[in-house]
């Protein structure tokens, strides 16, 4: 199981102009969100603040990942960058100095 860091952002060409009907989108958006905490796959979410982007800290199997980030197409665009853990930068180093 991987642990990926995902830079999202709203597709902001899809947000309605009234307030209230943003509001209600982006509500629904952050319950899909608090679901994900729920289910263990999201370990950690923000936003930006200030901006229609930020981050979200996953963990799984890379068709849990996709299964995961297609939930919000096409509101949410996503870049995914793999994480590599001190342990595993700790297995780099002993390898590399052998």
């Amino acid at each position: 199981m991987g642990r990926y860091l995902l830079l999202w952002e709203l597709d902001r060409t899809r947000a309605p102009v009234d307030p209230k009907e943003r509001g209600a989108g982006f509500n629904m958006l952050i319950e899909m969100v608090k679901q994900d905490i729920k289910k263990g796959i999201t370990k950690d979410w923000g936003v930006f603040v200030g901006q229609h982007e930020g981050y979200s800290v996953v963990e799984g199997t890379e068709v849990e990942i996709m299964n995961q980030i297609q939930q919000y197409t096409p509101f949410v665009y996503f870049k995914v960058h793999p994480i590599g853990s001190v342990a595993q930068v700790d297995e780099m180093i002993k390898v590399m100095t052998k």
